[in-house]
């Protein structure tokens, strides 16, 4: 089997390191306003049905908006920078979740509806910007 395909298939997990480049304010679903400081930022979320059907929905700016993070990157000042994935099952989401805490500062409530985390989304402090995020 092709790469391609193999990524096409694959379910997993996935990390998405967002440029925030200024200041912002965004409604974000029933989550209301958030305001999002210039910055780096972390996302990570879980595709159970298709890692690359995700992403590349991720990286279409004009979609329906149905997850918290389609509503930051529908925003012109946001870019993703990096995509790491990792096949594996659903509850490693929440595992990823909470190791990025030590890295960065969480935005509560944003990105986790469907289970117990404070965040799915992490400001990253600046020292592990350029030192890089060991979370896989």
């Amino acid at each position: 089997m092709g790469a391609e395909k193999r990524i096409k298939q694959a379910k997993g997990v996935y990390a998405l390191f967002i440029l925030i480049k200024k200041d912002i304010s965004v409604k974000v679903g029933a989550l209301g306003v958030i305001k999002f400081r210039k910055g780096s930022y972390v996302y990570i979320g879980s595709a159970q049905k298709g890692i690359k059907g995700r992403i590349m929905r991720h990286m279409r700016r004009k979609k329906k908006k149905f997850w918290h993070i389609d509503y930051l990157l529908a925003q012109r000042p946001v870019e993703i920078e990096k995509i790491i994935c990792k096949e594996a099952k659903k509850e490693e989401e929440c595992k990823l979740a909470r190791a990025l805490t030590k890295f960065g500062e969480p935005i509560r409530g944003f990105g986790c509806s469907d289970c117990y985390c404070e965040s799915h989304l992490f400001r990253i402090k600046e020292q592990y910007v350029s030192g890089g995020i060991d979370v896989f």
